[in-house]
């Protein structure tokens, strides 16, 4: 069985996943829409974290799992917060730049 290369070459492409390289306004957007699920995600867990306090609180739910939800909850704002600071620093640096 012979095969082409190039449609080879682009089946593979498209099972990885590989794109056309975006216009930068695609790459901007695909980067918000990637924050905005990140912070989203960080959000769920502190509103997870408050439902299964008061769960708790009226004994439903046993304490290992609101403790554990809780540090979840933590290291995720700490990463966040930890990134923030991270994209702050480049900001700064790039303004710093003398062109």
């Amino acid at each position: 069985m012979i095969v082409n290369p190039i449609s080879s070459v682009s089946l593979l492409n498209q099972v990885q996943g590989v794109q056309t390289k975006a216009t930068p306004a695609e790459a901007t957007e695909s980067f918000a829409s990637f924050l905005k699920g990140a912070l989203d995600s960080v959000a769920a867990q502190e509103q997870n974290v408050h439902s299964l306090n008061d769960k708790f609180l009226v004994g439903e739910v046993d304490e290992n799992k609101v403790m554990i939800a809780a540090t979840q909850a933590e290291l995720s704002l700490n990463l966040t917060a930890q990134v923030r600071n991270k994209v702050i620093e480049a900001y700064q640096e790039i303004m710093r730049m003398q062109v």
